[in-house]
């Protein structure tokens, strides 16, 4: 290949280097929504599903309010739609909660469905080495 100068007296090869910004680790970090592309979708379909239940909530109060003779009023109605939704979340997060701080603590115990044991994961290397003709007892 033959070599050539460039204007800034640097010599290079035929071959063309990649630039700085190309050079970085073979994993790079994926721009803002893609990296949170989960959370996203997960914020949006909260706010869908809440909305949902703020609207039918309203449109079943304001028939209530109609049915007994009443107008329907939004100092009534607020404080049921926040109690209504602080039971739901109340419900799910200590389901949640408990599903998470359970099997982190039946986890750090090290229960049989958390994790292997050791002597499994060593016949698996064993097995392993011996599949590539390797010695386990003599590396």
């Amino acid at each position: 290949m033959a070599e050539t100068t460039t204007s800034n007296g640097r010599h290079s090869s035929g071959t063309q280097r990649r630039s700085r910004r190309g050079d970085g680790p073979p994993f790079r970090k994926p721009r803002w929504p893609k990296a949170y592309a989960f959370a996203l979708v997960t914020g949006a379909l909260f706010l869908v599903s809440w909305l949902g239940q703020f609207v039918f909530q309203m449109v079943v109060e304001s028939n209530e309010a109609t049915q007994h003779g009443q107008s329907f009023a939004w100092s009534e109605f607020l404080p049921q739609f926040f109690a209504s939704t602080f039971e739901n979340w109340q419900s799910e997060f200590l389901q949640l909660v408990w599903q998470a701080a359970g099997l982190a603590l039946f986890y750090y115990w090290g229960s049989s469905q958390s994790r292997e044991s050791d002597e499994r994961i060593e016949a698996k290397l064993d097995a392993l080495l011996r599949e590539r003709n390797l010695d386990p007892e003599h590396p």
